[in-house]
C-alpha cells in the first residue's frame, strides 16, 4: 500500500502519518515512511531519537545525490544509442533510519523553489523513488507530505492508493482541502479521504461531517482533541510511547483499521 498524508499547516499530518505508520508496523508490516515536509519532524511521532534525528541530511538538499539520481546517460549497444535511467533502488538502503515497530524513515526535504532557483531534478527524484516502489504484501509507503499542495502541484505523488487529507474543524482547514481533492484527481488520485482532527465537542464533529457531505468529500476518521498529544509534541516523544491508550491513539487505531479496509477494497476493485 501507498499512502500520502496533507493538510493545512499545523492540523496534525504529522502526527496521523507517524502513528498510523508505527501502528502497520505493529502488524508485522515493514514500512518505508517517507518525510516530504521542509520542517521534517516527522522523526519524532515515529519515536526516532531526537539525538539521530539532528544528523539527518535530507535526500532533496543532497546536492550531489540529485544531481546523479536524475542525470539520465546514454549507452551505446552495436551502433544504436539508449537512454539509462539511473538506479534509486539503492536510496532506501543506504539513505532510510531505522525505527522502533518495523518502521524505516526516509527524510526527502522539501522541492519548494524558496530562492533556491529550480528545484525540478529534485522534484523528478522524489517522483522516481515513489514511481520505483514495487511493495510486497508485507510492505507499505507512507509519505508526510508538505502542508499545504505543493507536492500535489509537481505531481509528486501521482501513484499513491490513497490520499489522507487531515482537517481541524475551520473553515480554512476545509477550503484547503477542496483544492487537496482537484488537485489529486488532476493526477489521477480519486482516493481522496479526509481524517478530522482535534475535535473538542459534537458541534465541532457536526461541522465538519456536513462539510465535508457539502464537498463530496468521505470521512474516514474522526479524532478527538487530546492534551496527551501536546504534551507528547513539547516532549518531542511519539504519542505512542507517550500513552498508547490514550483517547486520540485510540481514535488513529480506529483509523488504520478502516484504512485497511479502504485498502482491501481497491484491491478487490483491481482483481475484478
Amino acid at each position: 500500500m501507498k499512502i500520502a498524508v496533507t493538510g493545512k499547516g499545523g492540523v496534525g499530518k504529522t502526527t496521523v502519518a507517524g502513528t498510523i505508520a508505527r501502528l502497520l508496523g505493529q502488524d508485522g508490516m515493514k514500512i518505508l515512511a517517507v518525510d516530504a515536509d521542509p520542517n521534517y519532524n516527522l522523526w519524532s511521532s515515529i519515536g526516532i531519537p531526537e539525538e539521530v534525528a539532528s544528523g539527518i541530511l535530507p535526500l532533496l538538499e543532497n546536492e550531489e545525490l540529485v544531481k546523479e539520481k536524475t542525470d539520465m546517460k546514454w549507452i551505446e549497444v552495436l551502433g544504436n544509442l539508449f537512454q539509462v535511467h539511473p538506479r534509486v533502488d539503492d536510496i532506501t538502503t543506504e539513505y532510510a533510519i531505522p525505527g522502533p515497530d518495523n518502521v524505516s524513515l526516509l527524510v526527502a526535504g522539501t522541492v519548494n523553489m524558496g530562492g533556491q532557483g529550480c528545484m525540478c531534478p529534485s522534484a523528478a527524484l522524489l517522483k522516481t523513488l515513489i514511481g520505483y516502489l514495487n511493495l510486497e504484501s508485507d510492505q507499505a509507503f507512507i509519505m508526510d507530505m508538505d502542508a499545504g499542495i505543493e507536492n500535489l502541484g509537481r505531481g509528486t505523488i501521482r501513484g499513491m492508493d490513497l490520499l489522507l487529507a487531515v482537517v481541524e474543524p475551520g473553515r480554512r482547514s476545509l477550503d484547503t482541502i477542496e483544492r487537496i481533492k482537484h488537485l489529486g484527481q488532476d493526477i489521477g488520485i480519486d482516493r481522496v479521504f479526509a481524517v478530522g482532527n482535534k475535535i473538542m465537542n459534537d458541534t465541532e464533529e457536526k461541522y465538519i461531517t456536513e462539510a465535508l457531505e457539502s464537498k463530496g468529500i468521505p470521512l474516514i476518521g474522526m479524532i478527538p482533541y487530546d492534551e496527551t498529544l501536546r504534551e507528547a509534541d513539547r516532549q518531542a516523544i511519539a504519542p505512542l510511547d507517550m500513552d498508547e491508550h490514550s483517547p486520540a491513539v485510540e481514535a488513529i487505531k480506529k483509523l488504520k483499521a478502516a484504512i485497511l479496509v479502504k485498502l482491501k477494497e481497491i484491491q478487490s476493485e483491481q482483481k475484478n
